[in-house]
């Protein structure tokens, strides 16, 4: 009994040193692990030049994140010809200027926005492992508003589009590109009926955007034709197995679609990003290092080409 009794002891020292090395890992590292991922989309018409659109998503971001800030800005350098950002971006009252900076050669380019719901709410505390449970719901009381006002008004200063509930045509690399958004389908704000319209034919491509990927949203924009479809909300996964991945996804994809590309209905592709954030309250990540988007749209006859990493 002795050697049983000390045994125990061992194994529940080692499983606490574990469990001890595995979460300073996902705090202290990797969502702080920024990533560029690259895709090749084969959805332009035949002989078309290639057209790059990066594609940010949750970044979460309070004042204090500089690394975060510096990394954003850095991508710049990659001169994309559109800039989509699937919402979510501030989770502090004060991080709009800090949002500004950091986006601040992108704003230069053509770019749109929908708002995510820690857009228009501050987070609150929570229990991080409610992400293995399943889809958050909105937390009983008041939650604080955010500057969400200031934060639509400033990014449409700067020349980017709001596409929430809105659609629209922009001028891109020399090209027509159909852009239709919803406000955030998790709370309910989605409005795709009130924008509902089939894809332009005089447009190199149409794109969906939401900040959630609910399938009620990107079904609809499928099947009016939209040949590219891009969300974030997933964090994909945030917490995730090896060798199995996302456990859930926050929404009604399956867990096997919260990151990464994906061929779609009606001839389209999705692509949900894993995003560059996490709740100031949940600031973890595992086996899923937050992440940005280089998205290369070429000719559907260039189909062999298509990268769909995960």
């Amino acid at each position: 009994m002795p050697a049983l009794a000390a045994y125990v002891r061992r194994a529940t020292a080692l499983a606490v040193g574990v469990a001890a090395a595995g979460v300073g890992y996902a705090a202290g590292y990797e969502r702080q692990a920024f990533t560029l991922r690259r895709f090749t989309v084969p959805v332009l018409a035949p002989g078309a030049q290639p057209l790059r659109i990066l594609h940010l998503s949750d970044l979460h971001l309070t004042p204090g994140q500089r690394h975060k800030q510096a990394w954003v800005r850095s991508l710049a350098e990659l001169e994309p010809d559109l800039v989509v950002d699937t919402g979510d971006n501030i989770a502090h009252p004060g991080a709009v200027d800090a949002l500004v900076a950091a986006l601040d050669g992108l704003l230069d380019r053509p770019g749109v926005f929908v708002m995510g719901s820690n857009d228009y709410f501050a987070p609150r505390p929570f229990n991080p492992a409610r992400y293995l449970v399943g889809p958050s719901h909105r937390q009983p009381g008041r939650p604080e508003e955010l500057p969400h006002g200031r934060l639509r008004t400033t990014l449409g200063e700067r020349g980017w589009v709001d596409l929430d509930n809105r659609r629209t045509v922009l001028a891109v690399d020399g090209r027509s590109v159909e852009l239709v958004g919803v406000d955030d389908p998790h709370i309910g704000r989605d409005r795709y009926a009130h924008v509902a319209a089939p894809a332009r034919g005089d447009v190199a491509l149409t794109i969906g955007v939401t900040h959630a990927p609910y399938r009620r949203v990107l079904d609809a924009m499928a099947a009016d034709g939209a040949r590219l479809l891009l969300a974030g909300h997933t964090h994909g996964g945030q917490l995730c197995l090896p060798g199995i991945g996302a456990l859930i996804t926050n929404c009604d994809l399956p867990p096997r679609q919260a990151k990464g590309l994906w061929p779609y209905a009606d001839g389209s592709w999705m692509h949900v990003s894993a995003g560059l954030g996490t709740s100031p309250y949940a600031p973890v990540r595992f086996a899923c290092r937050p992440e940005a988007s280089l998205l290369t749209m070429v000719p559907r006859s260039d189909a062999s080409a298509v990268t769909a990493a995960r």
